[in-house]
Formats: structure tokens, sequence, C-alpha cells
């Protein structure tokens, strides 16, 4: 199920734990200390034991999670199995039509249940076809930012590939980073979409500081032919060609504070995520 369909159709309540205000040792200020997971990647496995599968991911040694959806648990239910997992929850994924009228709804929910970040996950491809087009989704993520400021949560929106695909002569991607308030919209950088494109993160790192608090972690083989399918060269982190160490040493200049791991299509879900956690959990930069 795409993304954008997964995250219009689940519903239900979360709660989000705070956490401490840097993900790095001082001690060892070069290897991650906490790392989290999109849950989009085991969705199908939450559907069928929402308890169990985040006990399981707890124990692999993740320690924060990105829904994508909650499965009709209530806001209590989520806390306890939260709780019981040793897990923080300090992001959610949502719709484009979320910032909408419901928008103040949605932001009353996330401040009642603890969010840090509420995640503008895709832009439906018949609003986003002009640059003008990409003008308006600025405007609308600046007013939704400004209520998001008000309400003690931080706006974000998560890229894919397409927002690098130039448009009479300018990425969209540039569009929405020089038109929105870097106070008010930060951007939840995909790794995996960005390369995918043909992008260089470090660049926007680079010409973007501060604005880029969250990543998608996942990992890419090099493209066969140009015209590669995603899922045909999406893999375990640490088992592609993207150079997570030089990623990550920037990751200070660029605000990084919450890594997820994501697969879109895992063939074995938690061996899977059990791979890149191991991977990361040893990594280096």
């Amino acid at each position: 199920m795409p993304r954008r369909e997964f995250v219009a159709t689940v519903a239900g309540g979360v709660a989000a734990l705070t956490l401490p205000p840097s993900l790095f040792s001082p001690s060892r200020s070069s290897r991650l200390e906490r790392i989290g997971i999109q849950l989009y990647t085991v969705r199908d496995l939450l559907k069928q034991d929402f308890e169990g599968t985040l006990s399981r991911i707890g124990a692999i040694g993740y320690r924060e999670v990105e829904f994508a959806g909650y499965f009709d648990h209530t806001p209590e239910q989520v806390r306890a199995a939260l709780d019981h997992a040793g897990l923080a929850a300090p992001s959610s994924h949502v719709g484009f039509d979320a910032i909408g009228s419901g928008w103040e709804a949605t932001l009353h929910t996330a401040r009642l249940l603890g969010h840090e970040y509420v995640v503008v996950a895709w832009v439906p491809e018949e609003q986003r076809r002009t640059q003008d087009d990409w003008r308006r989704i600025s405007d609308a993520f600046n007013k939704a930012g400004t209520a998001a400021k008000a309400a003690g949560v931080q706006f974000a929106y998560h890229n894919h590939n397409f927002e690098f695909a130039a448009i009479d002569g300018r990425l969209p991607y540039d569009i929405l980073l020089e038109t929105t308030d870097a106070n008010l919209v930060k951007l939840e950088m995909d790794l995996f979409w960005i390369t995918f494109a043909g992008a260089d993160p470090l660049a926007y790192f680079a010409r973007f500081p501060g604005r880029f608090p969250m990543v998608h972690v996942k990992d890419m083989t090099p493209k066969p032919t140009p015209d590669a399918a995603p899922d045909k060269v999406m893999v375990d982190v640490g088992k592609g060609s993207i150079d997570w160490k030089k990623i990550f040493a920037q990751s200070r200049a660029a605000g990084i504070q919450h890594y997820f791991v994501e697969h879109d299509q895992p063939p074995e879900p938690l061996a899977d995520i059990r791979v890149s956690y191991d991977f990361l959990h040893g990594l280096d930069f």
C-alpha cells in the first residue's frame, strides 16, 4: 500500500515520550546513541500484533519510533505499549489533507500526547505540477507551521524523489526551502529518496544548516539502469552504497536529532530491521 494511502486510512491516538536534548554520548560523540524506526516498515506486523511488534522492536535495541498510523488503538493503549517496550515516539506522519480544516484538532491531539513533530508525508501529484503549485504549498506549510508553533509542536515535511525533478528549471525542494520560514517548517530528509533522485544531501546541509532535525535512514544499491524502480535498489542499511559516515559526520551542521530506519518493502521485516540496527549501532563517524 502506498504511504499516502496508508497514512490517510489509519487512525487512532498515540502518546509520545520526551527525549534528552542530545543523541550523542559526551564520551562517544561519534556514535548514534538512540536509533529510531519509521513504523511504516513493519505496518503489516503491527496490524497483526501491535503490542508484541513494538516489544520486539524494543528488544532489538531501537529506542525511538515514528508512527504512520495507530491501528485503532487508544492513546492509553499506545502509551502502555510504548512504555512496556521502552520506546519513545517523538514524531508522527500525517497526510497532506491533515493541514486543512482539521489541523487544529490534529495539533491538539499531538500536544496532548506529547509529539515533538508532526510531519506531512506526501503531497498529491495533482497539487504539485507547477512552480506556483509549490509556492502555494509553501504558503500552506507556513500557515500550518504557525499554528503548530502556537500549539507547541514543530511542523515538518518528508520528501520523496519528485521534489528533485526540475520544473521549468527549478527544483521543488529548493522552492520549499527558500520560501518557507526556517523556524516554522523543518525538513525530514529521506536519505534514500534524495540519493535515488541523484541529489546531494551534504549540499543541502551546507546551504540550509539546521533545517533537518530528522532523517530517514535507508540504503540503496547503485541503479543498474537510470530508470530502475526504487524497490529494486532499496536494501537494508549497510548493505548498499550510501556513505553513512560521510553523511552523519555533518549531523550537527544539518541539525539532525532523530534517525529513523525505514524500508518500504522489507522481505523479512524483523530480520531486516535488526540488520539495519546492528550496522548503525556499530557505526563510528
